[in-house]
């Protein structure tokens, strides 16, 4: 068996893109080249370990193991690398970091900031998931670091609080709902929403919860982030579900209402997740350190 580091990360690239021409790509190889380095690594192993269609690519049983060990060893590399550097002349570095839409949009901005401010050597590769593939994501090795919601199961994974997250329903002042006690969520289904982008990590969650009481939601209209939600549930479009963070920016500002939501699920706290915050490459771990304080 003889696997140099451009066969492993070829191997990773091409799994995670879905097919070897975008792995190729990623992994700045030539089509013909990369092809051939796969052929001549099961080859070496006299094993197939890509299942190929017309859709793309999937790993064999033997191609899965690969791929969590070359996860695991260009992993230790980059920490190999990072730690033989002069620490005092500042850090260089990346970090991965998966979190859902109200982190994104509510807590990290600033966060952010600050922290790349004061490492000008790190970067940070950040991506909205919903909770629950962020949760897959960190244990397959995919990313660093993960925001998730409590409502995500993630006790295989090591976490520290991040953020109290409620998700609150905001209604125009006029509005049916606006008179009743505590509404629920399977209350509001009766009515028209104004709905986050389709793909938003929250927006699929929120679906997600219709679906299981058997409903669905009747999006209206969609906005892009949770500001244009409110603005447009002010204006009259619909109702919406947001952060209780983002209503409160414009409470006394536009003729809103909103009441916390009685379901377990709304009432959720965020958590900074990773397989082992112990392992995790100095300049990951300062950003841990500036996410929970």
């Amino acid at each position: 068996m003889h696997f140099d580091l451009i066969d492993l990360r070829l191997f990773q690239h091409t799994l995670e893109c879905g097919n070897i021409t975008a792995g190729a790509g990623r992994s700045h190889l030539s089509l013909a080249a990369a092809s051939a380095r796969i052929r001549a690594m099961e080859a070496s192993l006299g094993i197939p370990l890509l299942e190929r269609n017309r859709r793309g690519v999937q790993p064999t049983a033997a191609g899965q193991a690969l791929l969590q060990h070359a996860r695991l060893i260009t992993q230790q590399v980059e920490r190999l690398q990072f730690d033989l550097s002069q620490y005092a002349q500042g850090q260089q570095g990346q970090v991965r970091l998966l979190c859902n839409t109200a982190a994104l949009t509510e807590y990290l901005p600033e966060l952010l900031a600050g922290y790349l401010a004061a490492n000008p050597g790190v970067s940070v590769d950040v991506q909205e998931l919903p909770s629950l593939r962020i949760v897959q994501s960190i244990t397959q090795g995919m990313a660093d670091l993960g925001i998730v919601s409590t409502a995500a199961p993630s006790a295989h994974l090591q976490t520290r609080p991040f953020r109290e997250d409620p998700l609150v329903l905001v209604t125009p002042q006029r509005h049916p709902l606006a008179n009743e006690v505590a509404p629920s969520f399977i209350d509001s289904l009766a009515h028209g929403y104004v709905g986050l982008g389709a793909g938003s990590a929250l927006a699929l969650y929120l679906e997600e919860q219709a679906l299981r009481e058997g409903r669905r939601m009747r999006v209206r209209v969609r906005a892009e982030g949770f500001d244009g939600v409110i603005r447009m549930v002010a204006g009259g479009a619909g109702v919406g579900i947001v952060p209780l963070a983002a209503v409160k920016r414009w409470q006394g500002v536009l003729p809103l209402h909103w009441v916390a939501l009685t379901e377990p699920w709304a009432n959720r706290q965020l958590l900074v997740c990773a397989r082992d915050f112990a392992a995790l490459p100095g300049y990951a771990a300062g950003l841990v350190t500036t996410l929970t304080h």
